[in-house]
């Protein structure tokens, strides 16, 4: 299976909403309040205008399987404030909004946008790919343990329910390219 990363329009916008709203149910079943208004996430209204100002801004990629959408990532140098410290921002490149299509679990369609966003931190010159996790899903930290970041702390002055703080150097993987373009990666 080879998947392709490409850069997201504002026409991916249904779709990203969709890959949400999806997550967010498949969580519920399983008794997580992760990007529920219950749990304090932000609506899907609230999470389309966030999106749509990343794909506005081309900071948002959609992961393709033989040309189905299998999941979305946004990769910036911004965060919710209290999270990251200004030096570490300007460090590092930001993950926000990931999410694999419930029908690619197990493919390691995440382990691919995970590269990819360390891909472009490299093409940045930025040494760390970080990420806020939702603070009570012990099974979203060790996935992204697995995928060799690690915790670096809980922030305790920001606001909002992903305060788990995870990092990765940009030495850990190696990519196939230092450049943003597309890329296309066997996954087996």
């Amino acid at each position: 299976m080879t998947v392709r990363m490409r850069a997201a329009t504002v026409a991916d916008l249904p779709l990203i909403c969709r890959l949400r709203v999806q997550r967010t149910d498949w969580l519920t079943a399983r008794g997580s309040d992760q990007w529920s208004v219950a749990g304090n996430g932000k609506s899907i209204e609230i999470f389309a205008v966030a999106v749509g100002r990343a794909l506005n801004a081309g900071e948002t990629w959609i992961a393709e399987v033989d040309g189905t959408p299998a999941g979305t990532i946004t990769v910036n140098h911004r965060a919710d404030p209290g999270l990251w410290s200004r030096d570490e921002l300007a460090e590092s490149v930001i993950v926000h909004f990931m999410i694999v299509d419930l029908s690619f679990a197990g493919c390691r369609i995440g382990d691919v946008m995970l590269t990819h966003a360390t891909t472009l931190a490299r093409a940045q010159q930025k040494n760390w790919v970080r990420l806020d996790a939702w603070t009570t899903n012990t099974g979203l930290h060790n996935y992204y343990r697995r995928a060799g970041f690690r915790l670096s702390r809980i922030a305790r002055t920001a606001a909002g329910p992903s305060c788990a703080l995870f990092e990765r150097a940009t030495t850990l993987r190696k990519s196939r390219s230092l450049s943003a373009r597309p890329q296309a990666l066997r996954v087996d």
